[in-house]
This record gives C-alpha cells, structure tokens and sequence, in this order.
C-alpha cells in the first residue's frame, strides 16, 4: 500500500490521548483564561453554525501571537496529537469541529489590522479580524475590500480558508483575488511567509494558494496582506419583482451578456422574504411576487451608474419582469440588503433543523436546477428554500426538518442531497461554491471528483503534513 494511502487511513486511535502532562505543558504557557480542558469548555466549541457536525476538543487554546501557535504546533507534532483551528465558527460544513478530539485553536484574540498601505493599495491583518470591521476600517479611508460573504462577522481568516465568494464576486472576484501574502505556521510549527505585496509573482509554485481554500488543512494562517481598491463614490440597487421563478433567472445570462456589469446579482423568492421578515421584525420594500432579483451597481460618477441600472432596467421589462424598485436612499439600502444578509438565519429559525447545499452550476442552468428543487421538494414533501449569487450561479439551497422523525429525516435529508449533488453534477457543476468541504460534504466531493484527484490532494496533505494531525478528516481524507 502506498504510503499516502497508509497516512489517511488513520484513525483516532492513533493519536496520542491527552494526559495530565499535556494539560501541565499548556498550563505553563498559557493563562488560565487562555486555555481551557474538558467541561470547562463551552459546549458551542463543539460545532460551527449549521451544528450537524458535532465533538467537543479535549483541550481549547486562545492565542495571540504566531510564535505562540508555532509553539502549540510545534508540540502536538512532537506528540502527534490533532490540532483544529477556529475563527467566529460561521462555517456550515464541521470545518472547524475537532472530530478527532485534541486542540481546538481559537484565533479570534488574534483581532488587529496592523497596517493599511495606500502607496501599495494593501491592507495587513491578523487571522481573527472580522470581515465586517474589515470593510468598516478601510471605507473610512476611502478604500475597499470587495469579497463581500453573507456571514458579515466571518473572520478573515475563515474567509481565506473556504475561498468565500460572496455577493460582489460576480464583478469583484472572490478572496483568492486578493490574497498577496500570507504567514502560515506549519504542521510542523515551522513559520512560512508566502507571497509578498508585489502585484505579480512568477517564482515558482504557488505555495499561497495552496492554502487559500484548504480549511486549515494544511497550514495555520497566523496574518494576511490583502489587496484593496479605491472606493467606488456612488451606488445604486435595483429590486426587479418576476411573476415566476424561471423567468427571473432565464434573465440573468442576458444581463451578463449586456456588456453591462452590475456588482451583485442576487435572487431571491418571497417565501425566503418573509421568513427574513419575521426574523428582523421589519418590511420588506415590496413582497408581492414571487420571485425578484436584487441587482447593484457601483461606479465612478452617477451617470455611469445610472446609465447601467437604466440598461438592465429595460432589458429585465423586456424579458418579463413586472417593475423594476429603484433602491436609491441609504435607508432603503439597508433595508434590502440587510434583508438579504439574514436570509440564512431566517430560514434556520422558521424550522427545526436544516442542512445546506452549496452548490455552482453555469449561470445559464441556474433556472432548471430551482425548478428541479421545486419538484424535489414536492416528490419528497419536505420544504427546500433556496436563494443565492445569480451572478456566479452559486446557490444556496436548505433542506428543512420541520416535524419529521429523526429517522424519516435522515432518510429525505440523504435522497435530497444525493439527487441535487447528482443534478448539479449533469449541468457541469461543483458540489461547493463558497462555504467549502469539511465533513459534511467530503463524500460528494470525492465522487465528483474521482479517485485521481482525490489522490493528489491526499499527496499535497501528506507533504504539509505528514503525521496528518492539523485538521484531520476533512475534505480529501
């Protein structure tokens, strides 16, 4: 058997268990209230934000400096004990749940923007920096963070780790477009800086992406330098209301095709509106339709922008829409996109339970797989809710528990993912566009992907780390 194939059959067993002498090590190098043992841990420790992946770690350590994880990594090699790092815990797949016990690193006091360099157009930050202060931060200088996820209070270095995309991504790109440097401390506890500010790098392999999307897989990123872009000074949004579903999505590769790029490209259908409703306690502009898209534009002066929003105005009445909103007023702003960004909470209180596929098809299949949905949730009689990034054709789709059975929901919560992987799959698409892989969604991932690639992700994991202790059981393993 080959050696990669050995390391990733391991099981917990081959860990090391931890003992009073790991317990006295961490105690010696760590305040109490930095570093915390068994059910002196919180019990939300032991999953992220969807909770259907669940283990407590046996040991819970707040950093705050790189030395101070090249120290813990650097141990647990020694011991060969798995280590698991964690942000805000905003993920949705078990990415950041210890599911082999051991360390559980939570680089949320790792929270300081060390530096923001307008000559180079870059911003420096700590791994536990959220997303929203971020953007906060760097708009007060008149500068932008264009990577724009749902989940406002991500850490940044969470957001690096799934590659998260976000409403902006369809003009803007995702994170990985503006990553130039990163400090990642090994498996090992070795300390690496890769790439640099310079805006572009032929040196060799690309040893910084390897770790943009790799879930804490690989290394442990302990700061990053991002790119940033002058700020746009105007803005405007659009709400476009459709009789159907399909007629609002069929609209959006003729958007695309306008030579008129919006920022954002969002649909959404009423039901998700109203549960968002509830959730916030406040109306939405219009909830007459059933299905709208929610477009922005940015530019350098009103009249570009509203030469933009007037073009995908007409093309959207031409195509069927029944009105087109304009979201012209800051307050009315918020309003929608506030909405917008609850979505995912709104639908998770207006049931039970519920698990997400995240999944991205070409644009133009977008419509055929929500009415796919559709009839999926009729044949199973369960609800499944769906919104997302019309732009980039990544949506999000949530299958709810409601008053089912565990027995009877584990059942349809297995033939709903597997019939919508398998769809996904025949329209050319991928089992993840943004919330990444974890736990949850490794085993669809490596049937799409086969046995070939699966083998070479295992072969880089191996070479990061060969004792596979950093984050174990996550995606290729």
């Amino acid at each position: 058997m080959k050696e990669t194939e050995k390391l990733f059959e391991m099981t917990e067993t081959a860990y090391k268990p931890i003992g009073s002498a790991d317990l006295a090590w961490f105690g010696e190098r760590f305040p109490e209230e930095r570093f915390l043992a068994g059910h002196a841990i919180s019990e939300d420790y032991s999953h992220d934000e969807m909770g259907t992946v669940s283990r407590a770690p046996d040991i819970l350590v707040k950093p705050v400096s790189t030395e101070e994880i090249a120290a813990v990594m650097a141990y647990a090699s020694s011991q060969r004990i798995p280590v698991v790092v964690r942000g805000s815990g905003t993920g949705l797949v078990g990415g950041c749940v210890a599911i082999r016990g051991g360390i559980l690193l939570d680089t949320t006091l790792m929270n300081r923007i060390l530096e923001v360099d307008h000559e180079n157009l870059t911003v420096t930050v700590e791994p536990g920096v959220l997303l929203m202060d971020l953007a906060a931060h760097v708009e007060a200088q008149g500068l932008f963070y264009p990577p724009d996820p749902g989940e406002k209070s991500a850490t940044i270095a969470g957001n690096i780790s799934t590659n998260a995309g976000g409403m902006r991504a369809v003009k803007y790109g995702v994170t990985r477009d503006y990553v130039r440097a990163l400090t990642v401390v090994l498996p090992s506890g070795e300390i690496v800086e890769l790439g640099s500010k310079v805006v572009k790098n032929s040196s060799g392999y690309a040893l910084k992406d390897l770790m943009i999307g790799s879930e804490g897989t690989l290394g442990i990123i302990t700061r990053a330098v991002l790119r940033l872009l002058p700020l746009p000074p105007k803005r405007i949004s659009i709400l476009v209301p459709f009789a159907r579903m399909e007629t609002a999505l069929e609209t959006v590769p003729k958007i695309i095709q306008s030579k008129v790029l919006p920022t954002a490209v969002e649909f959404m259908e009423r039901q998700t509106i109203l549960f968002a409703e509830e959730y916030l306690g406040k109306r939405f502009p219009d909830t007459s339709s059933p299905a709208y898209l929610l477009l922005t534009f940015d530019g350098a002066s009103q009249e570009i922008i509203d030469q933009s929003y007037r073009t995908i105005a007409d093309l959207c009445l031409a195509c069927g829409a029944k009105d087109v909103l304009i979201v012209d007023t800051e307050e009315r702003h918020q309003s929608v996109w506030n909405a917008r960004g609850t979505f995912l909470e709104a639908i998770k209180a207006s049931t039970t339970e519920m698990d997400e596929c995240d999944v991205v098809v070409p644009r133009n299949r977008i419509a055929e797989f929500i009415t796919f949905t559709h009839e999926l949730a009729e044949q199973l009689q369960m609800r499944i809710p769906s919104f997302g990034h019309a732009g980039d054709g990544n949506l999000h789709v949530y299958v709810c528990r409601d008053d089912l059975d565990e027995a009877t929901w584990q059942e349809k919560l297995r033939q709903a993912f597997d019939a919508m992987y398998a769809k996904s799959v025949s329209f050319g698409g991928l089992v993840s566009g943004e919330h990444g892989i974890g736990y949850a969604k490794k085993g669809y991932m490596q049937n799409q992907y086969g046995p070939v690639q699966t083998r070479l992700m295992n072969g880089i994991k191996a070479v990061f780390d060969p004792l596979n202790i950093l984050n174990p059981g996550k995606i290729c393993q």
